[in-house]
């Protein structure tokens, strides 16, 4: 009998086809008007902070970081983030943001942005962001825009718009 049970694993090249599959059916086609959608078009997401969730071969979860800035602060977005349906409430979501934060950690990162709900995201590590130290290049509740410092005082003095950092491609 095959083993069935969850695997974190990082995001592979071939990856790719089966991600993007899984964001069609779980996102449907208005993830492309979504600003956090905007700032990671055009830009390749850190594949090595990347990770996938599968059961047995079956994939059932992704989480990417992609690099930003924040006004000239180097950061990672966090997202897309997502879980099949039937899969979802059995905190695979949390371990692929805590593998995608430790990783993160290990790369020297200092920060990590998402927009989100605070309730879910908050035990995870992020916080709120007060009201217009930070823009985003769309619409966007500013009470979902959260950061998780993965430096102590890596958000301090840290503000301005946020937009892909195409500087940090290699």
């Amino acid at each position: 009998m095959p083993d069935l049970s969850l695997q974190i694993l990082p995001e592979q090249p071939d990856d790719g086809a089966g991600i993007d599959r899984l964001y069609e059916r779980t996102f449907g086609p208005g993830r492309f008007a979504r600003t956090a959608y905007r700032l990671r078009e055009g830009i390749a997401h850190r594949r090595e902070l990347s990770f996938t969730a599968r059961i047995g071969t079956l994939l059932v979860g992704s989480v990417r970081l992609t690099p930003i800035r924040i006004g000239t602060t180097p950061a990672l977005l966090l997202g897309p983030l997502t879980i099949e349906p039937p899969f979802r409430g059995r905190g695979i979501a949390r371990a692929l943001i805590a593998a995608s934060l430790e990783a993160a950690k290990k790369d020297g990162a200092k920060l990590i942005l998402l927009v989100g709900d605070l309730p879910y995201y908050g035990p995870l590590g992020f916080q709120g962001v007060p009201r217009g130290r930070i823009t985003l290049p769309g619409p966007v509740d500013p009470d979902r825009i959260l950061v998780a410092e993965l430096q102590p005082g890596a958000f301090d003095g840290v503000e301005g718009q946020v937009r892909p950092d195409f500087s940090a491609e290699s």
